[in-house]
């Protein structure tokens, strides 16, 4: 028997399955574990919030550090993704029809975040019967003072001291302009700055394994963050001010769920539960940090898994994430709306429309930015009614869960933006779009978490004569 085989030669070897090498065993992604440690981490936060308040307030430096870690890193992803998106592009007319239209559907979305706001704002009506302090009244006027001072200083500040100044001090939008510009001068270089394209994607890589251990820390900046929060304002300022918080989170979910899920549906053909189901743990990272800068590289890197182009999302996702701010527009309208009411001064539909405005242009670039919100709402209010002011205090008790509402609303409207502009640009793989949705082709975790996978991924077996 042994004799037939080997007078069988080399055909009959290779032909019997059973002498065929077996592949490698697929590893599991162990990432999962990360986000079921997320979820307890907050579960746990909320506890010792309840039960040691005062401990629990001494936790707060952890929530605060890691979204500082997280931060530390958004410049030079937001550079590296630009710069690659622009600079792989031969001609400059896509990327500024890219751009284009991504700044035209973001005020147009803007202006439907606002009149949503202002339709439910007008009629729940959630502010009558408040009490003000004059510990309250304090509150509003501190964060007037320390808003931007007007839509000159605002345009000013885009513009960087240096070319390093923007990555030092953590600028998004003087980031954008940096990187907006050397992606250009690339373009322009053609063949000659294509080495130079190849460096910023190997730094690219290297950014993201940074991201990757710094990710491991986010069950204790979860835990630190919730606690904090949660013994700050016990349940005193949350059944004081319910109405708001849910007015605000019901509008936020209709926002999301009617017109954005509309529109992804319309124009991309997709159903957007699926796709909110594909960024599921980035919704879990937002809304265990009230920020959603912590997920903007994986929301990057996902659009691009997703099928999406990488000029489109290059350009798309960094710019949106300070001039898309849906949610934070529905929390101006409505917390405008509330402190009116509060003070027993309502506004006219023309003082409303006015102030907002103002507001929209005032809220660019400050996404991601803990505390911006109360500050432009404070700043709106000195610009156009002084006297409202007093009342910002008011809702300074609920801002953190209010903020993780506007995070998640504007993270959500982002990633629709995203694909609505690769489908009005031709830049989205449609079957590909389905297929990842479908789960058929998963997302690779370990290219953003598991940073030390490739070291310990068992080496090949030597082939045998």
């Amino acid at each position: 028997m042994i004799r037939q085989r080997r007078r069988g030669g080399q055909s009959a070897v290779s032909s019997t399955p059973r002498t065929a090498p077996a592949a490698p065993a697929a590893k599991r992604d162990r990432t999962h574990y990360l986000y079921i440690a997320v979820i307890a981490a907050v579960v746990l936060g909320i506890a010792v919030g309840f039960a040691a308040p005062d401990f629990a307030k001494e936790l707060k430096p952890l929530g605060t550090g890691f979204v500082a870690l997280i931060k530390m890193m958004i410049s030079p992803i937001i550079f590296c993704t630009i710069v690659l998106g622009v600079g792989s592009v031969r001609k400059a007319a896509k990327v500024g029809k890219v751009g284009g239209l991504a700044l035209g559907y973001f005020i147009a979305m803007s202006g439907v975040a606002l009149a949503i706001g202002l339709v439910v704002g007008n009629i729940v009506h959630p502010g009558s019967g408040m009490h003000l302090t004059e510990a309250v009244k304090g509150v509003g006027h501190t964060q007037a003072e320390a808003a931007a001072e007007g839509p000159v200083d605002f345009v000013l500040g885009i513009i960087p001291t240096t070319f390093v100044s923007a990555f030092t001090e953590g600028q998004v939008l003087q980031t954008l302009l940096v990187a907006l510009l050397a992606g250009f001068a690339l373009q322009a270089m053609g063949r000659s700055g294509e080495p130079v394209l190849r460096g910023v994607e190997h730094i690219q890589k290297l950014v993201f394994r940074i991201l990757a251990m710094i990710m491991w820390a986010a069950p204790i900046g979860a835990f630190g963050a919730m606690a904090a929060v949660i013994g700050e304002t016990g349940m005193d300022a949350l059944k004081a001010l319910a109405t708001i918080m849910i007015g605000f989170y019901v509008t936020c979910i209709l926002f999301v769920g009617i017109v954005l899920g509309t529109l992804v549906r319309l124009v991309a053909k997709v159903n957007l539960w699926h796709l909110l189901k594909y960024l599921g743990r980035e919704f879990l990272l937002i809304l265990s940090t009230s920020s959603s800068e912590s997920a903007l590289p994986r929301l990057i890197a996902k659009m691009e898994h997703l099928g999406v182009s990488r000029p489109v999302v290059g350009i798309t996702v960094p710019t949106g994430y300070s001039f898309n701010l849906d949610g934070t527009m529905i929390y101006l309208t409505m917390a405008s709306l509330f402190i009116a009411d509060a003070l027993d001064q309502p506004m006219s539909i023309g003082q409303q429309i006015g102030l907002l405005l103002f507001m929209m242009i005032a809220s660019k670039g400050a996404a991601g930015v803990s505390g911006s919100g109360i500050a432009v709402l404070a700043s709106g209010l000195q610009s156009h009614k002084p006297a409202l002011v007093d009342g910002v205090g008011l809702i300074i008790g609920i801002d953190r869960f209010m903020s993780e509402a506007r995070a998640l609303t504007n993270f959500a409207g982002n990633a629709v933006a995203t694909l609505l502009i690769g489908t009005w640009t031709g830049e989205v793989d449609k079957e590909r779009v389905q297929r990842v949705l479908a789960g058929e082709l998963p997302f690779d975790e370990k290219t953003l978490l598991d940073a030390s996978e490739d070291d310990h991924a068992p080496a090949p077996e030597p082939a045998r004569a």
